[in-house]
């Protein structure tokens, strides 16, 4: 793999209270990661604007809101994503087909599929382990669970799905090479673990097949950022 294919499968998690901070992050890893990763906290801070302000330094945006809701809200709400013109956004797959099969029709009346973002379906958050389902009412296991969610979203319509490194070669087998996967959860050598709890290395994930991961506190919390974003290549290239 080349340096250039490694850099693109980096979203960085732009977990940041306003624009001078997206401007300065959007700026100085411009070329250094492929995508930046515009979610909950962000986008009430600074809104839609956060988005243009990123694409503005020349950054793809990926619309991490995680939509769950009454189908037509959902829709409506991927609809407007669209419009600002993200590469990425997304929804639960515990919201059900319905609300995900409606999502990308919806989707597919106003835009052609080379148009409009690519839409992932978020399976079980990398924070969760047995104990946290079946403190919700579900008894199946995390791995087990993974595949059915993702396996309902692709027959909905959805592009691929966010989910933990771990459940890569799982999906891939049950969804094929086409369905995309973005893996949270990733962690350099170089990095302390943090709250997540089903991780893996940007080598192990590449190598397991993740199409892209997403990256926040290993870079942000760097001395040098872009030292750590080129560390990261390193790694992904080197394995």
């Amino acid at each position: 793999m080349t340096r250039e294919e490694a850099i693109k499968k980096i979203i960085f998690a732009m977990d940041v209270k306003g624009f001078d901070e997206i401007e300065m992050w959007a700026e100085r890893l411009s070329g250094h990661v492929g995508m930046f990763k515009v979610g909950k906290q962000l986008f009430t801070s600074c809104g839609p604007e956060a988005v243009r302000t990123v694409q503005k330094a020349g950054g793809e945006v990926f619309l991490d809101l995680k939509y769950h809701d009454i189908p037509n809200t959902v829709a409506m709400a991927t609809l407007e994503a669209a419009h600002l013109g993200v590469k990425l956004s997304n929804l639960h797959a515990l919201g059900g087909y319905e609300m995900m099969t409606t999502t990308m029709e919806t989707l597919d009346k106003k835009f052609s599929s080379s148009e409009r973002p690519k839409v992932l379906a978020v399976t079980i958050l990398t924070s969760s382990n047995e104990e946290t389902l079946r403190g919700v009412g579900i008894d199946i296991p995390v791995k087990e669970m993974v595949v059915k969610l993702a396996k309902l979203a692709k027959s909905a319509g959805i592009d691929g799905v966010v989910a933990s490194p771990q459940e890569i070669g799982l999906i891939r087998e049950a969804c094929g090479d086409d369905f995309l996967i973005v893996t949270p959860g990733i962690r350099p050598a170089f990095a302390a673990t943090d709250d997540q709890k089903r991780i893996m290395t940007p080598a192990e994930a590449v190598k397991s097949g993740c199409d892209y991961m997403v990256i926040g506190r290993p870079i942000a919390a760097h001395p040098d950022p872009v030292a750590a974003a080129k560390l990261i290549v390193d790694e992904i290239v080197a394995g």
